[in-house]
Formats: structure tokens, C-alpha cells, sequence
């Protein structure tokens, strides 16, 4: 649609004041042709261009201000609004176990038996599996037939010399030959029970390697052994992020892999950096009835280190000047339209497209939304929804 205005054309205008300055000139009487009256004459046309000139841009911007169908440019807008805001840092943890161990036999020697199978639940002094003992277990028999001696012998020993019959050293030394054979029994049964693999905790075996009949040594692992009921996940954080985490930190975790994810708390914050990255360790104990935790499983973990309450905004309005000053326009009623008005703010924390602004807005601030990088400070625009 084209629409019609009163007012003649801005060049129209122009060329009519240029035309009639044009015939003035060719009708003026010619009266002296020096240099000087030129002169003159020429300064008096440019006089007259200048004049004409003032009056064109007095005119358009007489036009500008009376012209209500000028084309506006259309922004949207949104509301300020304040609530909880949070920051996260985004790190991956590793499921581990203090009671996920693999068991190796304390003296190398002959399987001769294997007593549990793969994925059963043992006890905590379980006997699992034995080792070929048999040398060891004859000398205890031995070393028993010879304590049952000295044990004897002692105790009539010792009644005589209750009675003051027989020599003192006599008696002391049957006492040390039975004390002698006593601690060598013990020392035996000491290296026997070596020879036998039991459960130092209560758990399911995960995996058996070693098979009855095969020679083994302290060195090759015989099985591994879990218990998963309590588990914790361990982290490292780049040191930059010491000072925002702590013991009881709040933590978001997450594991993809089996669809699951809870919140937790930070029970340790490591006190050491690792010179060959700059980062620390944090541990998060869990509790895993369920056990469907598995130790080495990957989490991703989100830890709070950034929480508030105030005016938040998406990050994609926010705009930085050549001063490197932040700011947003905002927007004030203006007649039937809107005025864009640039507001200086100041982003404290963005995280996921949103930013939390700790100065500069409240909760009746109104922001220009899309159209926001065509439009300046001290625009006239139209909003629409």
C-alpha cells in the first residue's frame, strides 16, 4: 500500500529553489563584468544556496516529526524476574569401593580346593580356598605329640618342686623346653592358616582366577571380593575452584549409563594439589542398598558453588559496549510505543544461557527481547508479542 503525503516531495522542493535562483540569474540586468562584481555575484548565489539549503533540512525534519506512518522497527520484550539462581561446576567422578579388593594368597603353593563360586555372598572369616599344607600340617601333629610330653612332665615337675623335690633348674628348664614347643606350635599353625584364603570382610566374589591343582604365588591375584553397600565417588578439581568447595558442598550426580540421579553432599575436599595437573581430589560417600552402583562406573557430577536469590535474565540480551561496560535495553511506555532506553548492569554468574544480575534491574524492569542488536539508545519501536 502506498501512502500519500500533502507535503510536496523533499527534492521537489530542491530543484524548484534551484530553478528559480537559476532564472534570477539569467534575468539580472548585466551591468559590469569585472572581476569584483563576479566575485560578488558569486557570493551572493551562495548565500542564496546556503538559505535554501537551511530551509530544505528545516522542512524534513518538519515532515520527520509530523509523519505518524514512518515505518517502526518491532521488538518483544520480557519481565525481569527474580528468583534462585545456581552455578555449577561440571566435573566427571569414579565410583569406588573401600571394600572391593582382590584377595592373593599370603604363601605361594598348589591350590587343592576352591571353595565359593563366582557372584556368591561370603562372610567376614570365610575359608574360600586352600593351598597344598600338608608338610606343615605333619610338623604340627608333631610338635603336638611333643608339647603333650613337655606338657606333662612339667606339671610333675612342678608339683615336686612344690614339695621342694628336685633342683630349681632342673624344673625351669623342662618349663622353658614346654614354653619353646609352645610358641613353635603357634608359629606353625601361624604359616597353616597362610595357606588358606579367607574373607577379611563380608561380600559377593566378583571373579575367581585361579583354578584347583594350578601353583600360585603372593604375587597372583586368587580372586576379587566387593562389597558395594557404601561407595564413594571420587573427583578432581581444577585448584581454581578451591575456595568455592568445601566439606557439605552441595553436589548434583548423575549416571547416564543406568538412568540414574540424586543429590548429594561433599564428605572430603583433598589437601593436596597434584603438581602434574593443579587439581585436588573430593569424595562423596553414598550409600548403595541397591547395589546398582558399580565400582568404576563414570558419574557426572554438577557441585553448587554458586547460589542466590535476585533478578535473572538470558545471557543472550546482555551486550558489552566499546568501554567494555555490560548492559540491556530496556524499555519505557512512550504515547502509543515504546522508547528504548540502555541500562547498565552488572552479571555476577551466568551459567546454562542465564545470567544473575546483582545491579541494574528490578523485578518491573522490561527488556527488549528479539530485536535487541537493531535497535540503539533513545529508539521509538513497536512491540508485539
Amino acid at each position: 500500500m502506498t501512502y500519500k503525503h500533502n507535503t510536496p516531495p523533499m527534492k521537489s522542493i530542491f530543484y524548484i529553489g534551484l530553478l528559480s535562483l537559476v532564472l534570477g540569474c539569467n534575468t539580472a540586468p548585466k551591468e559590469s563584468k569585472s572581476l569584483n562584481d563576479l566575485k560578488t555575484q558569486k557570493t551572493d548565489l551562495v548565500n542564496q544556496l546556503n538559505n535554501i539549503s537551511a530551509k530544505l533540512k528545516s522542512v524534513e525534519i518538519a515532515i520527520s516529526d509530523l509523519d505518524t506512518l514512518k515505518r517502526l522497527v518491532t521488538v518483544t520484550s520480557f519481565k525481569a524476574e527474580e528468583k534462585i539462581f545456581n552455578h555449577y561446576i561440571e566435573v566427571q567422578g569414579v565410583v569406588k569401593a573401600d571394600k572391593a579388593i582382590e584377595l592373593r594368597a599370603e604363601m605361594g603353593g598348589t591350590v587343592t580346593a576352591v571353595l565359593i563360586k563366582q557372584g556368591q555372598k561370603v562372610t567376614k572369616g570365610q575359608v574360600l580356598a586352600t593351598l597344598e599344607s600338608s608338610v606343615i600340617d605333619n610338623s604340627v601333629l608333631q610338635l603336638k605329640t611333643q608339647l603333650d610330653l613337655a606338657t606333662t612332665t612339667y606339671e610333675r615337675q612342678a608339683r615336686l618342686w612344690e614339695q621342694k623335690i628336685g633342683s630349681e633348674i632342673q624344673f625351669l628348664q623342662i618349663k622353658s623346653q614346654k614354653e619353646g614347643l609352645e610358641n613353635s606350635l603357634n608359629s606353625l599353625k601361624a604359616q597353616a592358616r597362610k595357606m588358606k584364603i579367607i574373607a577379611p570382610f563380608s561380600g559377593t566374589i566378583d571373579q575367581v582366577f585361579a583354578k584347583t591343582g594350578e601353583l600360585i604365588s603372593p604375587q597372583t591375584p586368587f580372586l576379587r571380593l566387593v562389597n558395594l553397600d557404601n561407595v564413594y565417588i571420587e573427583s578432581e578439581i581444577t585448584e581454581t575452584y578451591l575456595k568455592s568447595i568445601s566439606k557439605g558442598t552441595m553436589a548434583l550426580l548423575s549416571f547416564s549409563s543406568i538412568d540414574i540421579s540424586f543429590e548429594a553432599n561433599i564428605t572430603q575436599v583433598g589437601n593436596f594439589i597434584n603438581p602434574s595437573n593443579r587439581s585436588f581430589k573430593t569424595r562423596i560417600d553414598v550409600k548403595n542398598n541397591n547395589n546398582e552402583l558399580k565400582a568404576n562406573l563414570l558419574a557426572d557430577i554438577k557441585i553448587n558453588d554458586f547460589n542466590a536469590s535476585g533478578i535473572v535474565i538470558p545471557s543472550k540480551v546482555i551486550q558489552k559496549d566499546r568501554n567494555g561496560k555490560t548492559f540491556v535495553y530496556t524499555l519505557e511506555a512512550e504515547e502509543a510505543n515504546y522508547k528504548v532506553i540502555k541500562t547498565f548492569v552488572k552479571d555476577s554468574n551466568s551459567y546454562n544461557n542465564f545470567s544473575y544480575i546483582s545491579e541494574g534491574l528490578n523485578s518491573k524492569s522490561t527488556l527488549v527481547d528479539k530485536g535487541a542488536r537493531l535497535v540503539k539508545n533513545g529508539d521509538i519501536v513497536k512491540l508485539v508479542d
